[in-house]
């Protein structure tokens, strides 16, 4: 079989490029998009896809990740040029009815809602397609694969496309082709154990190009994936090293930004490439992940206790 077509459209979100992307998938009977960005660069998921010679309508099929603002926001709106949505179970209903959902992210970006975001369509329910874990849909000639990888959320799917993983945000960030990731580590989601178990799952289907939505196609998928399980032993161990001095919320968020810029340094970012990181991943909100994360999940008495219940001192 020959590896699918996969073209990259960049939403050139907040005029940063290399930030979101969507990802075109030509077939016989139009186009597939995974991910559609936010309401508000609409006007650039629209222009990248006549660069390719599609216009809105063309796209029969819209693969989201997950339900997250920057991956869904326009599903809507793909919805009513005519293109089926398919979601995650857990996903599905915010996207039909989005009050918690929006209301949740009004309550993190405030004023910067519209700003960052534009307007949200919520999605027809007979344009819905819940997905299930490692369920498969035809289209067109194209055959996607989808893999439940909770971890950054409850709501996440990879999808497998021949040898191609689209990974949403369960596959870290990374940018301008650096060998750099980052995690997003938001809350309330985030679960560090269920997130190394997805990632242990999609090196079993032995992707050749992994593909986040934050930013691009890369071939060294092994190299990719085998990163990730070392940054997701590398943030445990800082965050049981952190938190057990019981820093406040905002001496958290000092640390962390620190950690991050320590990481990036030492694998030679640019400033510029940084800012990016941030853009995709703002590093405030990971912190705030985490700090949830370890009060909630993972506050043990002793060290060694948390890292055996980790899974890394195995």
């Amino acid at each position: 079989m020959n590896s699918p077509t996969i073209l990259t459209i960049d939403l050139n979100f907040q005029n940063r490029p290399g930030t979101i992307g969507a990802y075109l998938l030509p077939h016989r009977d139009g186009g597939i998009l995974v991910e559609t960005g936010p309401g508000s660069t609409i006007p650039q998921l629209t222009q990248g896809l006549k660069k390719y010679g599609y216009e809105p309508d063309n796209i029969t099929d819209v693969f989201l990740t997950h339900i997250h603002l920057d991956h869904a926001g326009a599903a809507g709106w793909l919805a009513d040029q005519g293109a089926w949505i398919h979601v995650h179970p857990n996903g599905a209903n915010h996207l039909v009815n989005p009050y918690k959902l929006l209301a949740s992210a009004s309550r993190v970006y405030g004023a910067e809602m519209d700003t960052l975001w534009g307007q949200f369509y919520s999605v027809p329910e007979e344009k819905i397609h819940i997905i299930a874990d490692n369920s498969t849909v035809e289209i067109g000639g194209l055959t996607i694969r989808a893999i439940d990888a909770p971890g950054h959320a409850n709501h996440h799917l990879a999808y497998m496309v021949d040898g191609a993983c689209f990974t949403g945000d369960v596959g870290g960030i990374r940018v301008n082709g650096k060998k750099y990731l980052s995690l997003p580590t938001p809350p309330p989601e985030l679960h560090l154990e269920l997130w190394r178990k997805s990632i242990h799952r999609l090196i079993d289907f032995q992707p050749q190009r992994i593909i986040p939505t934050h930013f691009g196609i890369y071939s060294d998928a092994e190299w990719h994936l085998d990163t990730l399980l070392i940054l997701i032993d590398t943030i445990t161990q800082w965050m049981i090293s952190t938190m057990e001095l019981n820093p406040s919320i905002d001496e958290l968020r000092k640390k962390y930004i620190q950690f991050e810029e320590n990481r990036s340094r030492q694998a030679g970012l640019e400033i510029s490439s940084f800012e990016t990181q941030q853009t995709a991943n703002p590093f405030i909100m990971s912190a705030d992940g985490i700090f949830r994360y370890w009060h909630k999940y993972y506050q043990l008495p002793d060290t060694k206790d948390a890292a055996k219940n980790s899974g890394i001192a195995n």
